[in-house]
């Protein structure tokens, strides 16, 4: 049987505590981001947040968040940006578009490759920016359709200037504190 975003959305009414996606008609439950790659998470979507909310520059989610995409997935990016004309309410259930900026955190159990290929697949249906974000490794990748993958590691600057002019974050203020 191939489910639909219907199921998935019935699915996850009965089960609130899994992350789930729709992929190829299967449902897929996700791994629990673990500790640091949640905290990570929490912090780009905080200063994507803290940049696009005053500006009213459009919407920021988190990873709870579900887009239903042109090929009848619906995905779950660790963050995403949607510009304010292209989502001008928020949907009570999944937005029927791919965002304008996306982002995956590594877990400690997912594999890069399979990260790299989500992101492909927002870019294919339309996301003009993903980011994949290694807090193991401490690195950073900048990805847009057709272009190689930009790294960033401690020292550089994260910056969109095409979708969010201005902003900009270290790369190593996105890790976790520690506190000796």
């Amino acid at each position: 049987m191939r489910f639909t975003a219907k199921h998935l959305e019935k699915f996850q009414a009965q089960h609130p505590d899994y992350r789930m996606e729709l992929v190829n008609g299967e449902i897929v439950v996700s791994s629990l981001l673990g500790y640091q790659a949640a905290e990570v998470a929490t912090e780009i979507a905080i200063q994507l947040g803290n940049w696009v909310k005053p500006r009213k520059l459009g919407r920021v989610t988190g990873s709870s968040a579900g887009f239903l995409l042109d090929n009848f997935n619906v995905r779950v990016p660790s963050a995403a940006f949607v510009q304010a004309e292209r989502l001008r309410r928020s949907p009570r259930t999944f937005a029927e578009l791919a965002p304008d900026l996306m982002v995956e955190v590594k877990s400690p159990t997912d594999r890069i490759t399979k990260l790299r290929n989500k992101i492909d697949e927002f870019l294919e249906l339309g996301t003009r920016v993903g980011i994949l974000i290694n807090p193991e490794q401490e690195w950073v990748e900048i990805c847009r359709s057709g272009q190689e993958p930009l790294v960033l590691r401690n020292g550089d600057t994260i910056a969109v200037p095409d979708l969010l002019p201005g902003w900009e974050v270290k790369v190593e203020d996105l890790w976790s504190p520690q506190f000796d």
